[in-house]
């Protein structure tokens, strides 16, 4: 800044703890819901629910948690070592490439996010998913827009997501090694789409999508 103050940073911890505390005095524990691989042409699409009980130091242990994406791999990684120990709980669910092409994509997302939420068993104070309203009231989870950069345990799911997603991803590149999945994890990259024009989709690959099952051929430029 011009006059030499420098903007407060964003510290996700503290959006938790204001929450939890205008939610109940007694609130400590605060649960988050995200999804990775929404947007993928292959595999499956991965929600993870992660709550945290703030009468733990997080802020040390889980220095540095914010949104999965604005994170290298390498961090991600750690983090979600972390996590295995700090967390007060975690649940992962995955909707496979059929589920998607069978009840659609946005109707697999929602599910997937519901289903990992209710397994944590209510055990949390408040809750908050990020970026979609569950239909699930049981649930009492909020919609919160872009809340993988502003709440701490939405962070967290997201990072649990991600890298439970991609690690998936690699495993599966042995089987589909013609594909790249270790490279791009699923996402439409122009080595990807390349591999779907040479070889055609395989089981992983969501074909609801538009150029997954019928790719388009590439242009004749007549020269």
């Amino acid at each position: 800044m011009a006059d030499g103050r420098r903007t407060p940073r964003w510290d996700p911890f503290r959006f938790d703890r204001r929450r939890l505390a205008a939610t109940s005095p007694a609130g400590r524990v605060a649960a988050g819901v995200d999804e990775a691989g929404r947007g993928c042409l292959a595999g499956p699409l991965v929600a993870a629910a992660v709550s945290l009980d703030y009468r733990r130091p997080l802020g040390r242990e889980l220095r540095g948690l914010t949104d999965s994406k604005a994170l290298t791999r390498a961090v991600r990684e750690a983090l979600y070592l972390r996590l295995l120990t700090s967390a007060a709980a975690i649940s992962v669910v995955a909707v496979s490439a059929h589920t998607i092409d069978r009840i659609g994509l946005h109707k697999a997302n929602l599910w997937a996010l519901e289903a990992a939420l209710r397994r944590l068993g209510g055990s949390y104070d408040l809750a908050f998913v990020d970026g979609f309203r569950v239909h699930d009231d049981d649930l009492g989870a909020t919609q919160l827009v872009r809340g993988d950069s502003k709440s701490a345990c939405v962070a967290a799911a997201s990072v649990v997501a991600k890298v439970t997603r991609d690690r998936l991803m690699v495993s599966l590149d042995e089987r589909y090694p013609e594909y790249g999945f270790a490279a791009h994890v699923g996402y439409g990259t122009a080595v990807h789409r390349a591999a779907l024009q040479k070889w055609g989709p395989c089981d992983l690959h969501r074909r609801c999508f538009a150029g997954v099952a019928t790719p388009q051929m590439e242009l004749f430029s007549g020269d």
